[in-house]
Formats: C-alpha cells, structure tokens, sequence
C-alpha cells in the first residue's frame, strides 16, 4: 500500500503523522515544491530575529494540537505566550485597550454609550429562526449592532481572514458564534450557559522555540515518511493502480492520494480527473497579504501586549501590528524588541502586491501613525502572499458541501488544507487528523 502526499504544509505532514502512528508498514510519499516544509507556517532568522511568515502558534483550549505535540515527542520545545500578551488593542482614531471585563467595556472610549446600549439589548433579539448563511456583517448588525460590528468584529476578522465584515461568511468562519445563537437562543445566554458547563480557565496561546519552523522541523523528522522537496507535481491522473503523481523528472504510482495543497493548487492538479471538482476548488477566494517584521536594537516604546489591530474607519494601510518580542521570549535578543506589521487582506487587496521597499514604507508609516514610533528598524524581514489565507465568503459551506460530495466518486482520492473547514492552526491538526481516519478506515 502506498500513499502520496502532495503539501508539506502543516496539514499534509501531520496527516502523514497520524496515518504512520496507525500503520507503520504503509509506504508514504510526501511532495513539497519549495525547498522547506511547512508552507505558510514557517520562520526566518534574521540576525537573532525570530520572525513568523505567517501564524504565530495556537490556543491551548482545544486538544488536538497539544496531542499531536505530545504524541511527536515536542513537549520540550513547546512554549507559553507572557501573560502581558492578554493585553490586546484597537486603533479606531486613537489606540485604546480592548476591554478584557465587563466593567472595562462599560469604561470604554471605543463605542458611544448608545452603541453600548445596543450591545446589551442582545438579551431580547430573537434568534434567526433558518440556518441560512450570512455575512459577518449582517449577524453582527442583526444581534450587537452596527457599532459593534464595525469596531470590534472589524478588527477582529481582519486579525484572523485579513478580511471585513461583509466579506465573509460566520457560519463558515465563526461557526462557534452562529452555534450559541441556534442553541441558546443568543450569544450572551450562550456564553454564560458554556462558562457555568466549562468553569475552567480559558486557552493559552502556545508556540515553540525557535518558532513554528522548529515544530514542523521535529515533525517531519518523527513521521517516518518519504519527503521531496523543491519538487514541483505537475498532475495527478487516475492509473491502474489507484493515482499516478506527476512531477516534472519521474512518475509515482499510489493506491491512494491527499492533496494538502491551497484549493488553487489542487484545482490545477486534478483537472483530467474531474473538471466540476476543479472547477468549484478554482472558486475559492483567498485574501493577499504581506507580512513585514522590524526588528529595533534600541526602542524606547513599551511594548506590553500583544499588539493592535486597526478598523476599517480607521482608513489606514495597515491592517495591524503584532508585538512579537512581548508575546514570545526569545523572538528578539536579549535588549531587543520585533514587531510584525499585516499589510492588505480584504481592505486593501492591491497594497499587499506592492514592491518589498514600499511595504517598509508602508509599515514604518503605520507605527508611526498608530503607535507613534518614528525609529529606522534595525532589521527588516518581508514576506508577501498574492494568495495568502483562505476567505470563506457567503455559500462556502455549501460550496464544501458539494465538494466532499462529488470527492466520494473518486475513491482514494481526499482533500485536506485550510481552504475548506478552518484557518487556524487548531484546525488544521484537527483536520488533518479527521483526513488520516478516513484514510485509515478506507486501507
């Protein structure tokens, strides 16, 4: 039995993971087109900077990843976020703390007293009687109002997707949020029912020395598997024998095939086995974003927190600034601070795609205009993604729906990325580890 893997990503090495814990004797045979793993889960030393590509850990509220940690014998890596990291910010026209306590909401500068009102009139709007699909926008107008929306949920989805409001679908997105209204008639009802169930502490966000790179690193080396990278595949066509994998030197016949590349990539690659597949895969929208990291010898600002995310309103280039060196020891020598800056997504789609010297500029302007930092960074690190995070717009999940539908006409044929049922590293390992059963039950 053998299995092709095309993606070294996160999600194609960790379902590589799971299949060998299941079945050592299986020969699997992973393909990677650049010259490292990890994909978009990735870091980059820059004289002593630790510097993300893209996420930068996960909360430790869900179990999935933690399990896989323990399980690739990567507990002693795995570290803890500060506790200033808890401390999160909002720039609307001026930078404002985002309330952690009822009490700090009430005290807040960042919604009008009626705006506040409306929040709390959430106790008696109805709940949507049908599940149809919505955007961010229209839940958050319909159950916290505009305020609300457009201050919070604003930052907050442009943190996550690097997208807005009305971009994006909350039952694909958010599907916590949309469950708390169908199940308890609303959300605040919903969170006070869920703290009494779990009266435990919230999640932690959890990293790794070194950064993600190291994990991916000890991942790969644990999983026992076939790797090739800087490996292009060109196609994957049907054969006698399951699928055939072609890159652009050799052939590699497999009985079964995961395809953990973006949907865009996959889309391409099976084309001669089924269009309308292809075709649905092809739609799906991803957001550009560039990453630029600054690193400062010498930076008299406090940075105690976890970072600022901006509002629409707020009509800045940047979308917002994580404080890498406050969140994560050892991400800045000793005596040194990092920032990261978030350029583009949904709000600016075009700024993403700009040269590397204009998002310095771009970035330094936005500290500057939001923090009021006017210091040359030391260092500097850019990463740009013309597709970067998937953005599930309105009818993703009947667009899913459709996909893993026409997926059980191609038997040994499985989809597995961040395109389809969540972004975030939690639900990539979670995912990964749902593709490996099937794939296991299907041996």
């Amino acid at each position: 039995m053998k299995i092709g893997i095309v993606g070294g990503g996160i999600s194609g090495l960790a379902t590589a993971f799971y299949i060998r814990q299941a079945h050592p004797d299986v020969e699997i045979v992973l393909f990677e087109k650049a010259k490292t793993l990890g994909g978009k889960m990735s870091t980059k030393e820059v004289e002593g900077f630790f510097f993300e590509a893209g996420s930068n850990g996960f909360l430790s509220n869900k179990p999935d990843t933690l399990e896989l940690v323990k399980l690739s014998n990567c507990e002693d890596i795995l570290i803890k976020s500060n506790d200033n990291a808890r401390k999160r910010f909002i720039y609307k026209d001026f930078l404002c703390p985002l309330p952690e306590s009822p009490k700090a909401f009430l005290k807040s500068p960042l919604l009008s007293f009626t705006g506040k009102l409306r929040v709390a009139g959430e106790f008696f709007i109805p709940a949507k009687k049908d599940n149809s699909d919505e955007t961010l926008q229209s839940f958050g107008y319909r159950r916290v109002g505009k305020e609300m929306t457009d201050v919070f949920l604003d930052a907050m989805v442009a943190g996550i997707f690097a997208s807005k409001p009305d971009k994006i679908s909350v039952n694909s997105a958010f599907p916590a949020v949309v469950k708390l209204e169908h199940e308890y008639g609303g959300l605040f009802r919903g969170m006070l029912a869920k703290k009494k169930k779990e009266a435990g502490p919230g999640g932690v966000l959890m990293s790794f020395e070194k950064g993600v790179s190291h994990f991916i690193e000890r991942l790969a080396s644990v999983a026992n598997i076939e790797i090739y990278t800087n490996t292009c595949v060109e196609r994957v066509d049907r054969c006698e024998q399951g699928y055939s994998i072609v890159t652009n030197d050799k052939e590699t016949l497999c009985d079964k095939v995961i395809l953990a590349s973006p949907a865009f990539t996959s889309a391409q690659l099976i084309q001669n086995i089924d269009k309308q597949l292809a075709e649905i895969l092809n739609d799906i929208e991803y957001s550009p974003i560039s990453i630029v990291g600054f690193g400062y010898n010498s930076l008299g600002y406090d940075l105690d927190g976890f970072g600022l995310l901006t509002t629409s309103s707020a009509n800045k280039e940047i979308l917002g600034v994580l404080w890498d060196s406050s969140i994560f020891d050892g991400r800045a020598p000793k005596g040194k601070k990092s920032v990261r800056v978030m350029i583009g997504g949904q709000r600016n789609p075009t700024l993403a795609l700009k040269s590397e010297n204009e998002l310095v500029a771009i970035a330094q302007k936005g500290i500057k205009e939001t923090m009021g930092i006017d210091v040359t960074p030391d260092v500097v690190f850019v990463e740009r993604y013309e597709k970067g995070i998937p953005n599930y717009r309105v009818g993703h999940g009947e667009r899913m729906s459709k996909v893993f539908e026409i997926l059980t006409q191609h038997k040994g044929l499985y989809l597995n990325s961040n395109a389809y049922f969540g972004v975030g590293l939690n639900d990539c390992v979670s995912n990964s580890k749902k593709c490996a059963q099937k794939v296991i039950e299907d041996l």
